[in-house]
């Protein structure tokens, strides 16, 4: 996989926030070397979180994220600084941009007490110093800070450089697989190929298992669900482990022996974004549903609904004829995450694979707050069938 192929929710996710015409548009595009945002001296030009993917040296691949002016105003600019809002959910390093010339704001003085109550490494980053005398920049370089002119070009390389040190060394605290095998290990992928599968590829926690097992010089061995006991009879007692597609639970559960280690992709995922502990805690509040409970299924993905849809048709189903209840469902795509869940008695939430862990382990922090319980798409279905223990034990 190449620096350009790099999923989105692998990348670092750098977010610039401001008061209008401090310049974040105009830093977003001398950092990225390109007219990327709209720059303009017209107050609100940036009405929509603006993003672009690349390499940003030293550090990497990330994403830049130009937001909306944290000032705005009227009932138009309040929805645009919540929009805002949710940036900070999926930032990993947060640059608050200012106005040299300025004493910080009221405004910006919330934004940074925000900033350091959830903990988001940021860099304050005074802009137009070419405005000022350059004897005053040294008043703005420290750990936290410093003096730049995105229109000069001034400081710019010495600003990567400090973002890169902000840079977290890891953004989950487990690897996918990798701390669960060892070199020669062989793992068995059961992958159905059905209406809901891309045309001519793999999905991406697919690929991303597939290429973790290769990391650790293990060998991977693809097969759909009617292959599997074949697949099995062929390797012996040589399987260290089989990774399933959740929606196949209930068929693979009954090949796999009891000695082999058994889970999905969704619980390797609930794992790895910082979500299992929350979503097996969660998966018991099902027994509880009672008639007239609702229910929210959120991913993180935008797609075309299939048919025989995971999120909207068949897990509504499977957990209906658990409950015999007659529960009332909502669903939410991409960035869509409901502000007020305390509508709901559960929510269950996708693998993630879209989202950087920080946006999942926000959106798990949501809802402890509002005391709603959350868990996910494998360990719901896991659980449904009997085998959450079974599924979970090697973790």
């Amino acid at each position: 996989m190449s620096i350009q192929d790099t999923p989105s929710a692998l990348r670092v996710h750098i977010g610039l926030f401001g008061r209008r015409n401090v310049g974040k548009s105009s830093l977003m595009n001398a950092l990225l070397g390109q007219e990327l945002s709209i720059v303009s001296t017209v107050k609100g030009t940036t009405t929509d979180p603006v993003k672009k993917t690349m390499e940003l040296l030293p550090i990497g691949p990330v994403v830049c994220i130009d937001t909306p002016g944290l000032d705005d105003e009227g009932q138009l600019g309040n929805l645009r600084v919540q929009k805002s809002y949710q940036v900070l959910d999926k930032t990993d390093i947060a640059l608050l941009v200012l106005d040299i010339r300025h004493e910080m704001e009221d405004t910006e003085k919330r934004w940074l007490k925000v900033l350091q109550d959830r903990k988001i490494p940021y860099l304050l980053v005074y802009n137009k110093c070419e405005l000022i005398d350059r004897q005053e920049w040294a008043k703005y370089q420290g750990e936290n800070q410093i003096a730049v002119s995105a229109d000069k070009g001034y400081g710019i390389e010495k600003l990567k450089e400090m973002i890169a040190e902000k840079k977290p060394a890891s953004t989950t605290e487990y690897p996918i697989l990798a701390d669960l095998i060892q070199e020669g290990d062989k793992v068995v992928l059961v992958m159905p190929i059905d209406a809901s599968a891309p045309k001519g590829r793999l999905i991406l926690p697919q690929q991303q298992t597939l290429r973790e097992i290769l990391d650790c010089r293990g060998v991977g061995i693809c097969c759909q669900t009617g292959e599997l006991a074949q697949t099995l009879k062929v390797l012996g007692d040589e399987v260290r482990l089989v990774v399933t597609d959740s929606q196949a639970f209930k068929q693979v559960e009954k090949i796999v022996p009891r000695t082999v280690p058994l889970t999905s992709f969704s619980i390797l995922f609930a794992r790895y974004k910082g979500l299992l502990a929350s979503a097996v805690a969660g998966a018991a509040v099902i027994d509880k549903l009672e008639d007239g409970d609702r229910v929210l299924i959120s991913e993180g993905c935008t797609h075309h609904r299939q048919c025989e849809d995971i999120g909207t048709k068949k897990l509504p189903a499977w957990i209906q004829q658990y409950t015999g209840k007659k529960l009332l469902f909502s669903f939410t795509s991409g960035t869509e995450f409901p502000e007020d869940v305390t509508q709901y008695k559960l929510v269950v939430h996708c693998g993630g694979c879209m989202l950087n862990p920080a946006e999942v382990k926000s959106r798990v922090k949501h809802c402890e707050q509002q005391h709603v319980p959350i868990t996910n798409y494998g360990i719901c279905i896991s659980y449904l069938n009997g085998i959450l223990d079974r599924c979970i034990e090697m973790l």
